[in-house]
């Protein structure tokens, strides 16, 4: 029987939180072909690696977190939330790996950083994704998360295949 679990990411983790955000790259990438100016433009691969390098800083307590889900001690998955205003916070980089999909833990981690995102004192989140990420969209929005307005200026280009998405915390 496996067992999934949610947990802070520590220092000694990064490996893993690369390999995991190197891997929701590598399903952008194959999930949009049609829009080669999207994976130029968020996920060009010298500015991805740097901004893995920062992640730790851009996701930093008190007010963000990265969290890993494990099966079996093995690292499967990551969600990550970081501050856009005093109330707002945004989830990113929700990846789980091909091996762990249908296990709940993408579930798992969202639901996890909801709450420790609550407990920061955050009252709304937020997240964009892609159209093509179809599976995604459809458990966001199983877990209540709304369509609402970009809450950033997307690429005029891209905005048809960007969707936003908020929830009460």
């Amino acid at each position: 029987m496996t067992h999934l679990d949610i947990r802070p990411a520590v220092t000694a983790d990064s490996d893993d939180i690369a390999r995991l955000c190197w891997g929701y790259r590598a399903l952008l990438v194959e999930r949009s072909p049609h829009m080669p100016t999207f994976i130029g433009t968020y996920y060009a691969d010298d500015t991805y690696g740097a901004m893995i390098d920062d992640l730790p800083r851009i996701h930093a307590r008190p007010k963000g977190d990265i969290v890993l889900a494990t099966i079996d001690d093995a690292v499967v998955g990551c969600a990550m939330y970081y501050p856009i205003d005093a109330t707002t916070t945004e989830i990113k980089r929700v990846f789980v790996t091909p091996q762990a999909r249908g296990t709940g833990a993408g579930r798992a981690l969202i639901a996890d950083v909801m709450v420790r995102a609550k407990a920061d004192g955050y009252t709304r989140m937020v997240l964009d994704s892609i159209a093509p990420l179809t599976e995604a969209i459809a458990l966001y929005e199983r877990m209540g998360f709304a369509p609402c307005a970009p809450f950033y200026d997307p690429d005029p280009v891209l905005e048809p295949e960007l969707r936003f998405y908020d929830i009460a915390l």
